[in-house]
């Protein structure tokens, strides 16, 4: 009895044609997942950080076009809504705040005005609003808001430095180098700063600070700076003798080298004098307790030519 064949079935060199074809495959996958991987280690992000991104980007996408879709649709309320509720569910909400570059400032101050912004969506906080609000704050120079996704709001503080203390009559304060007012402060803390008295004194902080400045030797040697008649300054040594300088910036700075120089050469602070008058342009008036007030002794010639570089300022009576 005859055996029947059957034919039709795949040659030899088709088989062979087709695992050759599937080594070829495999060999190009493994070539571009190691090129992957590669890439990936090459990047400065971890893999969860990249799972973040990637989700962030989708999201993102997907709000904006919910945005334009209902936008078009004349219903900007609704896409609020939308963007709300979808960054909600994905977990982009507030639910840390961090603080940075504060070191006088009372951070409790800082968190009450971002305390509104909790569980809010983080699309939806206003963060130009939130920094115009921490600009009140008197510490507060200026200030940046931002994001840190998916839930943390970071808030970077630039605060104003404390320069000196203004006495009122019934209070000191803490100012910064421009006169802004910073804090309330007891007479215990205002002890080593410098004391700033006198109606509108604040506002000539600048101008005091250029004043000594020209005379950096007495510096460090003045405890209080008392504007006068909203003109001049006198100056008190923490000796506790006080110099009146006269009117103008340049007149009153010439004076105070002048008395630099005298001081360098004849030890005033320190001395019987309580009291020096400097406001004549070419003579010093002194006073010692017990006895009247000396007569007016002309400057040496060099710290009367220092003394008198500008306009001679007008002599006047206390």
């Amino acid at each position: 009895m005859s055996q029947k064949l059957k034919r039709g079935g795949p040659s030899a060199r088709a088989v062979a044609a087709r695992a050759d074809t599937g080594r070829k495959i495999r060999k190009a996958r493994a070539q571009t997942n190691t090129t992957f991987d590669r890439l990936l280690a090459a990047l400065p992000f971890s893999e969860a950080q990249l799972h973040r991104l990637f989700l962030a980007m989708i999201l993102g996408a997907a709000v904006a076009l919910a945005w334009l879709v209902a936008s078009l649709a004349g219903v900007p309320a609704l896409a609020r809504e939308q963007l709300a509720v979808v960054s909600k569910q994905s977990g982009f909400e507030v639910r840390r705040v961090e603080v940075r570059g504060v070191q006088h400032l009372n951070e409790l101050k800082i968190y009450e005005r971002v305390l509104a912004e909790r569980d809010r969506a983080m699309p939806l906080v206003d963060l130009a609003a939130l920094r115009a609000e921490l600009l009140q704050l008197s510490w507060v120079e200026d200030a940046r808001v931002s994001r840190q996704l998916p839930d943390t709001l970071v808030i970077d503080v630039v605060e104003r430095k404390p320069h000196a203390v203004l006495k009122t009559a019934d209070r000191m304060a803490l100012i910064d180098d421009e006169g802004h007012v910073l804090e309330p402060i007891t007479p215990a803390r205002a002890k080593g700063r410098l004391v700033i008295g006198g109606w509108d004194a604040a506002h000539h902080v600048g101008e005091l600070t250029a004043l000594l400045d020209a005379a950096p030797a007495l510096k460090p040697q003045v405890a209080e700076a008392d504007w006068i008649g909203n003109r001049r300054w006198n100056l008190t040594f923490r000796t506790g003798q006080v110099l009146a300088l006269p009117e103008g910036e340049k007149s009153s700075a010439g004076a105070l080298v002048a008395f630099a120089r005298l001081d360098g050469t004849n030890r005033l602070l320190g001395g019987r004098v309580v009291a020096f008058d400097m406001r004549a342009p070419d003579r010093i008036y002194m006073r010692v307790p017990g006895r009247s007030d000396a007569p007016a002794t002309p400057l040496p010639a060099a710290a009367a030519s220092v003394a008198t570089a500008a306009a001679p300022a007008k002599t006047e009576a206390q």
